[in-house]
């Protein structure tokens, strides 16, 4: 069955079309559009509306569109729509909406990116798993992913990112995960924060979208703990720490030896042990919490942590 029929997409958008149509995904760029994408031609550095025309030459089997372009012919697949960043959303709540998928968002100052494809390479052994493509975070990366997400998926991987106070609150409340990680807090984006307190409050309203049993997973160590526990405090959901100290999810002991680490960590009741071809505590950090999120749903821990090693920094993250 295809991603979006015509009719799906037209009802999830409050959008008109013709066509009778069928989308195998969906795409924003015509640089890395698949034949069979819907196209959604928003309007950020560039109006999409001026690629309608090519993307649909390419193979595009429609295109999400505020209006016709001038050199786009009246009988193209077009999805006339008010407001096409609006849209997206819809579909994204929609997708959202009928996926049996177990969905997992990510957020932190850091280390976001590398947490996703560790936990990618983790469950993808163990079902088909849908990720954001890259760094696709933001306010139309996050929609982008979930209106991309298969009807069949078993688990689906969603970065969220901020450069401003509120973006992430209504990101997370249009995921609505299951599981919530906060990889750390730390500086940046001081320009639009007062201060460190500002980024952690923001990186906490993660939890807002939580569902009614979900988990927010969280860093012991980053600094202002309190702001986080306050707000799992207030929506009421259930916590998992991970780190040092008094947390559930510690690591142990670490070595390392000819670029290899080698992680003992005690998770809960469970004691785990992963490698990972790369060196520093951070990374070590990023799968503990991963680990410790697997442990909250329905996955297999001991089989994540064995696939581990298959995981290699991105170049240029370290």
């Amino acid at each position: 069955m295809s991603l979006w029929s015509a009719q799906e997409a037209a009802l999830a958008t409050g959008g008109d079309t013709a066509g009778d149509w069928q989308a195998e995904g969906v795409s924003i760029d015509t640089r890395t559009l698949q034949d069979g994408d819907l196209f959604v031609a928003l309007a950020d550095q560039r109006d999409g509306h001026e690629f309608v025309a090519e993307a649909l030459q390419k193979g595009a089997s429609a295109a999400l569109v505020s209006r016709r372009p001038a050199d786009v012919l009246s009988d193209e697949n077009l999805l006339y729509v008010q407001n096409v960043q609006a849209a997206l959303e819809g579909l994204a709540c929609a997708a959202r909406h009928r996926s049996a998928a177990q969905v997992i968002a990510i957020t932190g100052s850091a280390g976001k990116t590398s947490t996703k494809e560790m936990l990618r390479v983790m469950l993808q052994a163990q079902g088909k798993t849908h990720a954001s493509y890259a760094s696709y975070n933001n306010h139309w990366g996050v929609p982008l992913t979930l209106a991309s997400l298969p009807r069949d998926a078993a688990f689906a991987l969603v970065e969220i990112g901020m450069s401003n106070p509120g973006e992430i609150a209504p990101l997370a409340r249009l995921v609505r995960p299951d599981a919530a990680l906060i990889t750390t807090v730390a500086p940046a984006h001081l320009a639009a924060f007062e201060n460190l307190e500002g980024i952690a409050r923001e990186k906490a309203a993660i939890v807002q979208g939580l569902t009614a049993q979900g988990y927010a997973v969280l860093n012991a160590e980053a600094p202002c703990r309190s702001v986080m526990e306050q707000a799992v405090a207030a929506k009421g959901c259930q916590s998992l720490w991970f780190g040092s100290g008094a947390a559930q999810a510690r690591i142990t002991q670490l070595s390392v030896k000819d670029g290899l680490m080698q992680v003992m960590t005690s998770i809960g009741d469970l004691s785990l042990k992963f490698e990972l071809h790369t060196v520093g505590r951070h990374f070590a950090m990023n799968a503990l919490g991963a680990l410790a999120l697997l442990s909250k749903l329905n996955a297999d821990v001991e089989k994540a942590a064995r696939v581990l090693a298959q995981w290699q920094p991105a170049e240029g993250r370290g």
